[in-house]
């Protein structure tokens, strides 16, 4: 933000409230017959408010979802996408962390993040990624129970990622509601971890973060615009497939008076400019 040395004629103090939600990470992917990847963690997750002037224009960056994870390669190299971070001015908050993936013979640990991916399935419990502090938090560990090894879920803006157990991938952490909008919505739910076949795969959190899969079915993004982590894939021996995607992050901001320019077509409800993509704003 620029820092005037003085307040000259026509310029205002304002404060322009904020919520500010990086993209989610991809969920981790399996290879047919292979382990189970982990659910990707939500977008980091910031509202406050934020001391400016008129006249100065303030950025806006908005952070797209991360991809989910293949189904061929190598364990680290099926693990889901982290989301790119989203950026208000000198807001940061930084993009969800992608959930472990899986290959048939191991799996691997989450990635960290705003809030951090789970991890996936193997012979060995595999810790989620870390959060960051006041953005999110940690994702689930997996279950080594055999026979159906259930992945960690991703952490959500409110709390952290569920541990898979032997039958069941853990639920994405929930997410963080906000008004800012003018509506309640959830926003920042981690991704639910995979689960293998006959068992029960996890769900995103607060409806934000995707569903993770068993046998292959039930898999979702995490939500658009909201920062959801995607669900992490849980195979049949007939076939593996990609984690789901992570939901992109938004910029909503509110200053009580109108702006006089804008670059991004944000949408505009009053006095209330929500940014789905990057662009700018000044009153």
């Amino acid at each position: 933000m620029q820092i005037l040395a003085g307040v000259g004629a026509g310029v205002t103090p304002i404060t322009v409230s904020y919520l500010v939600v990086a993209g989610g990470g991809g969920g981790g992917g399996s290879p047919a017959a292979g382990y189970c990847g982990g659910g990707g963690g939500a977008g980091g997750f910031k509202t406050g408010s934020l001391a400016s002037e008129t006249g100065i224009t303030l950025t806006v960056t908005v952070g797209g979802g991360g991809g989910g994870g293949t189904s061929v390669g190598t364990a680290a190299g099926n693990t889901g996408a982290s989301g790119s971070n989203s950026v208000f001015d000198t807001i940061t908050s930084d993009g969800g962390g992608g959930g472990g993936g899986a290959s048939a013979s191991d799996g691997v640990v989450g990635v960290n993040g705003g809030s951090g991916g789970g991890g996936a399935s193997s012979g060995t419990a595999r810790a989620g990624g870390t959060g960051v502090a006041g953005q999110g938090n940690t994702g689930g560990t997996s279950s080594i129970a055999s026979p159906n090894f259930g992945s960690g879920g991703g952490g959500g803006s409110s709390a952290v990622g569920s541990n898979g157990t032997g039958t069941t991938g853990g639920n994405g952490g929930a997410g963080t509601s906000s008004s800012i909008s003018g509506s309640s919505l959830f926003y920042s739910g981690g991704g639910g971890g995979g689960s293998y076949a006959g068992g029960t795969a996890g769900t995103g959190g607060s409806s934000v973060g995707g569903n993770g899969s068993a046998n292959n079915i039930g898999i979702t993004n995490g939500t658009a615009n909201r920062g959801g982590g995607g669900g992490g894939r849980g195979p049949t021996a007939g076939a593996g497939g990609n984690g789901g995607n992570g939901g992109s992050g938004v910029v909503i901001v509110d200053a009580g008076i109108a702006a006089v320019a804008t670059t991004g077509s944000p949408s505009v409800s009053g006095t209330i400019y929500t940014f789905t993509g990057s662009g700018s704003i000044t009153y």
